[in-house]
């Protein structure tokens, strides 16, 4: 059963970690970086890579997460209003709204540690923060569209 909220997944990797004698260091490790993205089998996965980072000698674990503040669901419906589309698309419109409802929950985590040169990852999302990083990027996409209303023979 998909989860609506990685809070308590994120404390019981917090557990687990210490409980392997490794420390914990809030980061986030970008895309620029080199790096392996763990693929689980099942839903501790992470408890797996856990275990790999402390064979592979790791004395510590990145971690980092996201929890969907009111404001960032306020920007996404502002920016999907903002549209000047003739077929403004309410379906986005009702998606980004009901995101409001998942405000102050965790919905995105991540592992890594360093090896030998790469970053190894481990990540978590819910549904509905994968939802919010769609309508996101669809956004961002969509505001870096030029639209020229000139005449095509004007070129004043």
């Amino acid at each position: 059963m998909p989860l609506d909220d990685l809070a308590t997944v994120k404390d019981d990797m917090i557990a687990f970690i210490a409980g392997h004698g490794m420390r914990r260091m809030n980061a986030f490790v970008t895309e620029e970086v080199p790096t392996v993205v763990f693929e689980e089998e099942d839903g501790d996965g992470w408890k797996d890579f856990v275990e790999h980072a402390k064979s592979a000698g790791a004395v510590f674990i990145t971690m980092s997460e996201v929890v969907l503040e009111p404001e960032d669901v306020a920007t996404l419906v502002g920016r999907v209003r903002d549209e000047d589309f003739p077929d403004h698309d309410a379906n986005a419109l009702d998606a980004a709204q009901d995101l409001m409802q998942h405000t102050g929950k965790t919905g995105y985590l991540q592992l890594g540690f360093a090896h030998q040169g790469v970053m190894f990852l481990y990540e978590a999302a819910t549904d509905w923060y994968d939802q919010f990083q769609e309508l996101m990027e669809t956004m961002t996409d969509l505001g870096g569209i030029i639209v020229d209303d000139g005449d095509p023979g004007d070129d004043d």
